[in-house]
């Protein structure tokens, strides 16, 4: 009998941040729809947990528009800061690359 070993680091896929984002977005949307079905309970609990829940969305709204401006803005000096460095030194930048490629061909190759 063969045991399938199977790890799960493995299986997960690679979180980014515009991942992450996106899914917050998509959470958001979903919660101001669950909100928006109960409307007609005016009065009551329901009518002070609405109210807390569309305070707290908008809240989450804005700092998640301003931590994407923030990735956004550090994604682009990043980028800006690499194009430099290749610039200013084309031969060490294709030392790096290639000692890269060759570290990821050797990890690769054990699997």
């Amino acid at each position: 009998m063969t045991v399938k070993k199977s790890s799960h680091a493995q299986d997960e896929a690679p979180v980014s941040s515009e991942h992450l984002i996106g899914d917050f977005k998509a959470l958001m949307a979903d919660a101001e729809a669950l909100i928006k079905a109960t409307a007609h309970h005016e009065e009551g609990p329901l009518s002070a947990i609405r109210s807390k829940a569309l305070d707290t969305l908008a809240n989450a709204k804005e700092t998640l528009s301003s931590a994407e401006g923030t990735l956004t803005e550090k994604a682009k000096i990043a980028a800006e800061s690499a194009d430099d460095f290749v610039h200013r030194n084309p031969w060490e930048a294709v030392g790096v690359a290639a000692g890269l490629g060759l570290l990821i061909g050797l990890f690769i190759g054990r699997r």
